[in-house]
């Protein structure tokens, strides 16, 4: 079993090579390779998914105050500008963010969303990263139906399968991370919470390492940020009086130390979250970069001759390899830990007196 697994990363690995040696986008105007911009590349988002040489266009949604202009990025020509016909805005995709051509605020100021004549724009286009983001979410949404479906038919039997899987993870999720870190009491009543944001970030990064796509979703800072403003507004509305009187009125603690104590913990109000969305995105797009650094190594060593080429190549590769499988293991351990730390704060929320 062993050698089949280390059989299918190593082939992975190297379909994974083959299709960043074919991309252009670390190739300079003189062909000469540049690891910098082929590692952001793959890495940053995109308003396409790259395969290679294969190019799919996702759709750009722009609103704009003189109406909505919705076209696929495939549109933009060699100048990487485009010119809506229904709205007459002249658009230019500027490393991948989209902006007016020529556009200024107030002042005189370059800006990607003011234009000359004052008109604004939002940019909800569906990135490469968002795309992942939603089809990660239909394929958990078709996965539980299924998993609920079988639990119906199959009550009282032993577990099977998908079952069997989800239920140990569900469980293990409900016996070591809610009920320890929240309490019995109120651990029920986050579950769906804590299982969504476990599952939904195990399967982000999962996606994410599957070779020549180039997904990094969780590496995105757009989307962890969104991810723990969520939990911060959870948290805040499920303070208790208990949990509010701690931190503003810290019992048993001196007036003059009250001054300094409470700012802090008032601070720590926000610095919870943001330490979430930092320790995750930090911890994925580290992953992807190290990866890509040793494809690097390949690709700059190949114009130094075939010796230097092969050898360097067999070692990036077992690399490549040990991390590839290091980052199965932080797959998991990062929706993990970022489970864990939900249900903590959760837990100080709802964390009743002691008498």
């Amino acid at each position: 079993m062993s050698k089949k697994l280390i059989g299918i990363f190593t082939m992975l690995m190297l379909i994974s090579f083959g299709a960043i040696a074919s991309d252009d986008a670390g190739h300079g105007g003189e062909g000469k390779f540049n690891p910098g911009v082929m590692i952001m590349h793959h890495v940053a988002d995109a308003h396409s998914i790259d395969i290679g040489t294969i190019h799919i266009p996702l759709p750009v949604i722009l609103y704009t105050s003189n109406g909505i202009d919705v076209f696929m990025s495939s549109s933009f020509d060699a100048n990487h500008e485009y010119t809506s016909s229904s709205t007459g805005n002249t658009y230019v995709n500027h490393h991948e963010v989209i902006s007016f051509k020529g556009g200024h605020d107030d002042h005189g100021v370059e800006s990607h969303d003011v234009d000359n004549e004052g008109k604004t724009l939002i940019d909800f286009s569906i990135t490469k990263s968002v795309f992942g983001m939603l089809f990660i979410m239909l394929m958990l949404f078709l996965l539980f139906r299924s998993v609920a479906k079988t639990y119906k038919k199959r009550d009282g039997m032993a577990p099977t399968g998908k079952q069997n899987l989800l239920e140990a993870l569900i469980l293990f999720i409900r016996d070591e991370v809610a009920i320890p870190s929240i309490g019995k009491k109120h651990a029920g009543k986050f579950m769906p919470l804590l299982l969504t944001i476990f599952f939904f970030i195990w399967m982000c990064n999962m996606l994410g390492l599957i070779p020549f796509f180039g997904f990094n979703i969780t590496g995105t800072l757009s989307i962890t940020l969104v991810m723990a403003a969520m939990i911060f507004i959870i948290v805040t509305i499920n303070g208790n009086k208990h949990y509010w009187g701690h931190l503003l009125n810290p019992p048993g603690v001196p007036l003059p130390i009250k001054f300094i104590l409470v700012p802090i913990e008032v601070a720590s109000i926000f610095i919870k979250p943001i330490v979430l969305m930092v320790r995750l995105t930090a911890n994925i797009v580290a992953g992807h970069i190290i990866i890509l650094s040793f494809v690097s190594l390949i690709l700059i060593f190949a114009s130094k001759g075939i010796a230097a080429e092969l050898g360097v190549g067999v070692g990036a590769v077992a690399f490549m390899i040990f991390m590839f499988v290091i980052e199965l293991l932080v797959a998991f351990l990062q929706a993990y830990v970022f489970t864990l730390l939900t249900a903590l704060y959760l837990g100080d929320a709802k964390q009743e007196p002691h008498h």
